[in-house]
């Protein structure tokens, strides 16, 4: 499974939340969906408490809190003016707060949760000022985020009616899972999203959370209707742009993925690591090799000497998808490793599997036994700076497994390798379900494949169609599972394999799509 780098987050999504252009592509107002959101104040501040509200739900907090603020000074009295400007101080799904600035915000309100409550006008934006408050209260984050749901739930029951309290009630149980995926409740949210949804097909928060409920390859296609409105509703909303590839990429849609990042990204000024990143991964599964260059290298140019690790370690994985999908290895891509001094310890070991897995496809067994050896010195550093069942630590270990096995099968001791790659791979089965580009690089499952070609295509193909389970879609797993189906002589699984390799690669650069004539030529045969 894929598992977000937990280290690279915060680098990440500091990008995402970079404030929005003031108006819209074509001038005007920015177009962010549409709310009915009652709320006391006067009404020249009205517009600007809903233009926050609405950037909210795109996780565009930085304009949602300057909106919140332009209100503010409108009505200084407007106290659903405060809770939004406290509510841009919580990212949910991305595990984050910023209790110091939410609690600033509320004390401009009053001083103390009493005096805040006695400025409410009614009952029910006492109660939204009360969830807020069990949000940046006492206890750990764990215990307010629970706690703040509960009190949106309260809302929910109390104004059945209310379309934005059902809408902040699912956004409250998505950022229950404290940085790890809980599809459980991920699913529980999306009933409440998916009434918003069907009464207000407008509505950037029901669409925005009902793809986050399901951005997983076995939930994505319940999503794939919120996704096609999303980028509808907010056009003007890079994160609402980039947001619905959550979707697309679960499904394979590489198409959708590319056009919706190059939007999401251009919004963002070509500063968004996260939307660019994307980008470059899917080009790559377009078989545009040649525009994933470039990509790379423009986002490589926003790199300084004091750019934070993370940005290096985004750098790095994608120099990782290029060199292992490309196989190009020579040029500036291949050339320009980051070193240890600037990115983090995950993208060290992402850079160390890189060369590795390298080495395997050139049959240098002491490169890939040097590579695993040093990913396996940063284990133990992982281990005492993460703890042994971290995330990051668990995919360093697979990876390093992987190598292994890679060795080992160099060596001629197939068992052995084939038995490493299998623990590799239920290692990364049992990792939560996830979303993006893969963070194993080069998924266990796809090594496996490839090995097996060579014993028993049969299993080869078996181990090809779990990938694809895991990362439908994928160009390289499509390729092995191509192979194998050839070579057991299985034409409906060629066929279909080889007929959406060709969907993947229709605008690809010639020279790939030549590359695949001799294959596509041996399942006609078939």
């Amino acid at each position: 499974m894929n598992l977000p780098r937990l280290a690279q987050a915060v680098v990440l999504v500091a990008a995402i939340a970079l404030p929005l252009r003031a108006q819209s592509s074509r001038g005007g107002a920015p177009r962010l969906g549409t709310i009915s959101f009652p709320a006391t104040g006067l009404p020249a501040a009205q517009r600007d408490f809903l233009t926050g509200v609405l950037y909210l739900h795109s996780f565009e907090y930085e304009s949602a809190a300057q909106a919140f603020v332009r209100a503010q000074r409108i009505d200084p009295a407007f106290v659903m003016a405060y809770w939004g400007e406290a509510m841009t101080r919580t990212h949910p799904v991305w595990n984050q707060q910023d209790i110091a600035s939410a609690k600033a915000a509320l004390e401009r309100l009053a001083a103390g949760a009493a005096a805040r409550a006695a400025r409410a006008a009614t009952p029910r934006e006492r109660d939204y000022l009360a969830a807020v408050e069990a949000l940046y209260g006492a206890g750990s984050k764990e215990r307010r985020d629970t706690l703040y749901a509960e009190a949106m739930e309260r809302v929910v029951r109390a104004y059945p009616e209310d379309a934005e309290a059902k809408a902040f009630y699912s956004l409250a149980l998505l950022g229950l899972n404290q940085g790890v995926r809980d599809t459980v409740t991920y699913l529980r949210a999306a009933p409440y999203a998916d009434t918003v949804f069907r009464a207000n097909r407008d509505h950037p928060g029901a669409a925005h959370y009902l793809i986050h409920a399901y951005d997983d390859p076995i939930h994505a296609g319940l999503g794939l209707e919120a996704a096609r409105a999303y980028s509808r509703i907010a056009p003007d909303a890079a994160h609402a742009q980039h947001m619905t590839t959550h979707i697309f990429l679960a499904l394979g849609m590489w198409d959708e993925v590319v056009s919706q990042n190059t939007i999401a990204f251009d919004l963002s000024e070509g500063k968004s690591w996260h939307y660019g990143s994307w980008l470059a991964y899917g080009l790559i599964q377009q078989g545009r090799y040649d525009a994933a260059r470039i990509q790379i290298e423009r986002m490589r140019a926003n790199l300084t000497a004091s750019s934070p690790r993370p940005q290096y370690a985004v750098m790095g994985d994608m120099r990782a998808h290029y060199l292992l999908h490309v196989e190009e290895w020579r040029g500036a891509i291949y050339e320009r490793r980051p070193s240890a001094s600037q990115t983090t310890i995950s993208g060290q070991v992402t850079d160390l599997f890189t060369a590795g897995a390298i080495a395997y496809r050139r049959r240098n067994a002491s490169a890939v036994s040097a590579a695993a050896g040093e990913i396996a010195r940063l284990i133990e550093a992982m281990r005492v700076d993460f703890g042994e069942h971290d995330a990051n630590t668990v995919v360093a270990r697979i990876m390093a497994r992987t190598l292994g096995g890679m060795f080992l099968f160099l060596g001629g001791n197939q068992e052995p390798a084939i038995r490493a790659l299998r623990e590799a791979a239920a290692l990364s089965d049992a990792l939560p379900m996830e979303f993006g580009p893969p963070a194993i690089v080069e998924p266990p499952r796809e090594v496996l494949g490839t090995m097996l070609l060579e014993i028993e295509p049969a299993l080869a193909k078996v181990e090809f169609e779990k990938a694809l389970a895991q990362a439908p879609g994928r160009s390289r797993a499509l390729i092995g599972l191509v192979r194998a189906s050839v070579a057991i002589g299985d034409k409906a699984s060629a066929r279909k394999g080889i007929d959406q390799l060709v969907a993947n690669w229709r605008q690809a650069d010639h020279q790939v799509r030549d590359a695949i004539g001799p294959l596509r030529r041996l399942v006609d045969r078939m």
